[in-house]
């Protein structure tokens, strides 16, 4: 009998992604692509996958990541790839390394290092810089090996500076008529390559949310850039009836919404709103943001939240933190080397200032909270385990001496764990629940020393499906898989339905589950990050291949530049 199929998956109990009912049957696999289901005779096939007692589902899409320098020296982008992702969108916020001129590699390198906190040692030597323009930097990409599919937004940051001059840029000036159509040709240019459209922080100076800034303590570029310009590249869009765009916004003159939907409206393309999180300390403020979302739906404006729906908290220390740059009394203590940084927390002028200053709110839950993870000096030892709060009552100090008085006599090495603000158990079920929210926001490849979000697919398997009743399993798969690969335009994967790319996780639910949190060094010279691994990953297989089994990485790079047009 001739062999119709590469591979059979046998025995499993198939969640297609398409919020349809489970069924148990067979998934047969030719040439990278789904070519059908059901019951189908193992003697068709040269491989056989046996996934009995298995969910087979569709591979999940990532579509908040900053792994565009980490995909250059690892082909998995993990964390995500170990946590069952199969395609990755890179170039969000706005950041990234093209276009970008020689001269100013050093300058993007550095901006990376504060922004999304990227070990710069690990930028020097890993990053090839065999680009200047965005085409040159997909091709780039597409020649590397990789584990996961890649999509790239073309990131405004690096345009603004290429077309308008880093310090016009960095002052916020307006384009003249002539580089706005600049910037049009641009990204026409780099969407004929394959870029999946246009993304953006802008986080106003002075909003209160500025909590990413550059490496000198200034605004992005594009957190000062204009309405005008977004409406430029929305009408790129427009034009071409394809991508989206990835906007990260709060403005001061309380439009941040309207601009969104004017967004919306004028490119007529899915945009991605950054991001959708509930506070502990407030727990209804984001239902007013799903209560837009829901106000946009009914006028027909194709506006997405991304929701921030996993737990997980930021480990870190004092050396290197900087995610409470939301207040300027902490960007100031919290920005130069770690021996400057060591100085200004010691000053009692900056330690008054502290204590004065609001609390930061959008990391973390409070700084009662923090707890102390790890010290590196005898005097301090009993602290470990202990609260911010509780050591604070116990030694009649104010909170902030309490903590960064243990931080300065471990000379800013002691390690801190932070909750997270978003750890009320009704906003992760609100989130959850609400149709047109999508999980996630990973942030792959940034905060490494601080952040393991790129859990967030097992984590919200096994947080809303398996322990608790909030979704289905036909739910869940259908957020993580169909809903982004819909609003990335990905009409050749998401599901799994025939002459869909074979990009599928196996899993056994029952014994799903996230692993603690570890050192690794595994980044270029031997710079390290925290990571947290994935257990219950029978298989996961990309555009038909095994790049997973058991848990562990195959060494198969089967993983493409999605660089073609598509449409939705």
């Amino acid at each position: 009998m001739a062999r119709q199929y590469d591979t059979l998956i046998v025995n499993g109990m198939v969640v297609d992604g398409t919020r349809m009912p489970r069924r148990k049957c067979d998934v047969a696999i030719k040439d990278g692509k789904i070519a059908r289901l059901g019951r189908i005779d193992p003697d068709l096939a040269d491989q056989i996958i046996d996934a009995e007692g298995q969910i087979v589902a569709p591979g999940f899409v990532d579509l908040h990541t900053h792994y565009d320098a980490q995909v250059f020296w690892d082909p998995y982008c993990s964390m995500s790839g170990w946590h069952g992702v199969t395609s990755v969108v890179i170039g969000n916020c706005g950041f990234g390394f093209a276009p970008v001129q020689e001269a100013f590699r050093e300058r993007a390198m550095l901006s990376m290092t504060r922004v999304e906190a990227i070990p710069y040692n690990a930028l020097k030597a890993g990053l090839p810089w065999d680009w200047i323009s965005f085409p040159e930097f997909l091709q780039s990409l597409d020649n590397l090996p990789k584990a996961v599919n890649l999509r790239a937004f073309l990131p405004v940051g690096p345009l603004l500076c290429w077309v308008m001059g880093f310090e016009r840029a960095k002052a916020g000036e307006m384009p003249t008529d002539t580089e706005h159509q600049e910037m049009r040709r641009i990204l026409h240019e780099a969407m004929d390559a394959g870029a999946g459209g246009w993304s953006a922080q802008r986080l106003q100076p002075g909003s209160g949310t500025s909590v990413q800034n550059d490496y000198d303590g200034t605004p992005m570029p594009t957190d000062v850039m204009h309405d005008a310009t977004c409406l430029q590249l929305a009408e790129v869009l427009a034009e071409r009836n394809d991508g989206f765009i990835q906007v990260t916004l709060t403005k001061n003159d309380g439009t941040t919404k309207e601009h969104v939907e004017e967004l919306a409206a004028v490119s007529g393309r899915p945009v991605l709103y950054n991001v959708i999180l509930p506070f502990s300390h407030r727990p209804d403020s984001h239902k007013n943001g799903l209560q837009w979302l829901k106000d946009c739906r009914e006028r027909g404006l194709p506006v997405y939240g991304q929701g921030l729906t996993t737990d997980a908290g930021f480990t870190f220390s004092f050396d290197e933190w900087n995610l409470f740059d939301e207040v300027p009394e902490w960007r100031t203590v919290t920005m130069g080397t770690p021996a400057e940084r060591l100085d200004k927390i010691r000053d009692p002028i900056h330690r008054a200032a502290l204590r004065k200053a609001q609390r930061p709110h959008l990391t973390l839950a409070s700084i009662e909270s923090i707890s102390v993870a790890e010290v590196f000096i005898e005097s301090s030892q009993h602290y470990v385990g202990q609260c911010i709060g509780d050591i604070a009552e116990a030694e009649g100090k104010h909170p902030i001496d309490a903590l960064l008085d243990i931080a300065v006599a471990d000379e800013l090495q002691a390690v801190f764990y932070g909750v997270a603000t978003q750890t009320t158990g009704d906003g992760f079920r609100d989130l959850m629940l609400d149709p047109w929210i999508i999980p996630g926001v990973s942030d792959g490849g940034a905060h490494t020393r601080f952040l393991t979000a790129g859990r967030y697919t097992t984590d919200a398997i096994i947080r809303a499906a398996r322990d608790t009743e909030i979704l289905s399993l036909e739910d869940v798969h259908w957020k993580l898989s169909a809903l982004p690969a819909h609003c990335a335009g990905f009409t050749d994967r998401g599901t799994l339905q025939p002459g869909k790319a074979a990009d599928i996780v196996i899993y056994n639910l029952e014994q799903l589950e996230i692993l603690p949190v570890e050192k690794t060094f595994d980044f270029p010279a031997d710079e390290w990050r925290r990571v947290q691994k994935a257990k219950g990953y029978k298989y996961v297989l990309v555009n038909g291949k095994v790049t997973i089994k058991d848990d562990n990485q195959t060494q198969v790079f089967s993983g493409e530049l999605l660089r073609n047009p598509v449409q939705t």
